[in-house]
């Protein structure tokens, strides 16, 4: 994996507008560890040829996330991630002016302070556009920032530059980066803003994949462990009432705690050992305990 420009490293100017090759690479089929289905597979195809960004929504745990690094290690790309959180300004992910770090070297130091290009820091736009080789970059849970994020980004992720008016400098990508952008829905986006995107919900996978996505991480799981475990598991989610729903990540902890704890089969269905692996909340574990003890739902 390449480095990008490291944060100390002045950015190369660029001329604005000067165009972005998006160059031709390998179709995404999925990797190894990561089952994607032909429908995904088909959508994150389809974006990096109309050079838009991805935008996927699901459940927690659907592996959206995880999709941006599956397709770093199919399409053998770097891949930088922007993990956004409610302070998370569109700022961030281009530049910062360490302003404090001049001064303080201004006082203290014996450099030279009137390079003003020493002290600007790129963010993760800034680093996927100056990366030496075309990139993934992962813009993660963009709803978790103000609702205007998005929008304050629109023009660099159109046009794949911006500007430093602190040293005249234009940041502009040679190599278009696939931009993955992944959101849970916690607030509405910018009409404007999904105009841009290519759309994609991950469905929750039904049995037969997810039978497949436990086998990737418990590849000698016993099985009819697993049937049961995901007999279980989907009845679960059934159960009225749960604030938070188990997700695939849970059910991989789940069945390696099953396996660890040399649990009867019998026990999977009945009783569901280590329900806490499963369920995160209180109140989700006494409404699932009541549907077991009053077996509402069972089979």
């Amino acid at each position: 994996m390449s480095s990008p420009t490291s944060a100390g490293e002045t950015p190369t100017p660029a001329t604005p507008g000067a165009s972005v090759t998006s160059p031709t690479s390998a179709a995404y089929a999925g990797t190894a560890d990561y089952i994607a289905s032909p429908e995904l597979m088909q959508t994150v195809n389809v974006a990096m040829t109309l050079s838009r960004p991805l935008l996927i929504k699901g459940e927690p745990g659907t592996g959206k996330t995880m999709l941006a690094q599956s397709i770093a290690r199919g399409l053998d790309m770097p891949l930088i991630a922007w993990n956004i959180k409610s302070t998370t300004k569109a700022q961030d992910g281009l530049y910062v002016y360490d302003t404090v770090q001049r001064l303080y070297d201004g006082q203290f130091g014996d450099g030279d302070v009137s390079d003003i290009a020493h002290y600007i820091r790129l963010g993760k736009l800034g680093e996927a556009f100056t990366s030496r080789r075309r990139c993934v970059l992962l813009i993660d849970e963009i709803d978790k920032a103000d609702i205007e994020f998005p929008n304050d980004l629109l023009w660099e992720l159109d046009q794949m530059e911006f500007y430093i008016p602190e040293t005249h400098e234009t940041v502009a990508a040679t190599q278009r980066p696939v931009v993955i952008i992944t959101s849970n829905a916690e607030k509405e986006l910018p009409d404007a803003f999904l105009r841009r995107c290519v759309f994609h919900f991950i469905e929750f996978p039904d049995a037969a994949m997810m039978e497949r996505i436990v086998r990737v991480h418990h590849p000698a799981i016993d099985k009819r462990l697993l049937q049961l475990a995901l007999q279980a598991f989907y009845w679960l989610r059934g159960v009225s009432g749960l604030q938070k729903k188990p997700s695939t990540s849970e059910l991989i902890d789940w069945v390696q705690a099953l396996q660890v704890g040399g649990v009867r089969h019998a026990d999977i269905v009945e009783t569901m050992p280590f329900l806490g692996v499963l369920l995160k909340k209180d109140h989700d574990v006494d409404v699932a305990t009541g549907a077991l003890q009053s077996g509402r739902g069972r089979r």
